[in-house]
């Protein structure tokens, strides 16, 4: 499948409150996976405490999937940017997030999915994980386990890997751990015992340590 974008291309599309602003991106070519028709869609933290997709944690994230040759669709959930709408307590959000990918579906029928997202974001890729036909990854920044709904029954419905900082000054790290604990599905953490909520220091590591992780989680 040629990819039909540029290599960073600005879009807007349809949302269930009016347009969603978004950037996609083509993974690179001389990538790991390349080829393989993977794209993923990361998703944003909190909209009323400043999150957007511009977020660095975001951008690392893209990039480190472009660089394997994943295609990347980053998005302003609604009311963020240029998008349509007003924040909806992360409800709405997990509608944007469906449309996002049936977008994906509709224009790119040929590609699997991978999701991820960072604090917020990444119950809205959790809980959107259930809605994915053949799931490839899923990939947690910082979860806010505690205030947000995750898994299901204890198990997601594809690999998962888990990224925290032991001082998170905005999501209780314990709290993750013993979480982790908990499900069924194994689960891999890339823990950080001096980074805090934004990964200040630790972005490049963490790309680093990602790359590794989708390397071997997916097949």
């Amino acid at each position: 499948m040629s990819f039909p974008f540029t290599k960073e291309q600005d879009i807007f599309l349809s949302g269930p409150c009016g347009q969603l602003q978004a950037v996609i991106h083509q993974g690179d070519e001389a990538g790991h996976f390349a080829g393989r028709n993977l794209l993923v869609v990361i998703c944003h933290p909190h909209p009323v405490h400043g999150g957007t997709m511009d977020n660095k944690v975001v951008t690392t994230l893209m990039r480190t999937y472009r660089d394997l040759g994943i295609h990347v669709l980053r998005f302003n959930f609604r009311g963020v940017g240029k998008s349509e709408g007003s924040f909806d307590n992360a409800i709405g959000e997990v509608d944007d997030l469906i449309a996002v990918i049936a977008w994906v579906k509709q224009e790119l029928p040929q590609v699997s999915l991978l999701l991820a997202g960072f604090s917020f974001g990444s119950s809205i890729a959790a809980q959107a994980s259930y809605k994915v036909d053949a799931l490839q990854h899923l990939a947690l920044v910082a979860p806010p386990v505690e205030r947000y709904p995750y898994e299901r029954d204890g198990q997601f419905p594809c690999p998962l890997a888990v990224i925290q900082g032991d001082k998170d000054e905005r999501v209780n790290a314990d709290g993750v751990y013993q979480w982790i604990a908990t499900l069924r599905n194994p689960a891999e953490l890339l823990r950080y015992p001096e980074a805090g909520h934004f990964f200040h220091g630790y972005l490049t590591q963490m790309k680093s340590d990602l790359t590794q992780v989708l390397l071997q989680q997916i097949s």
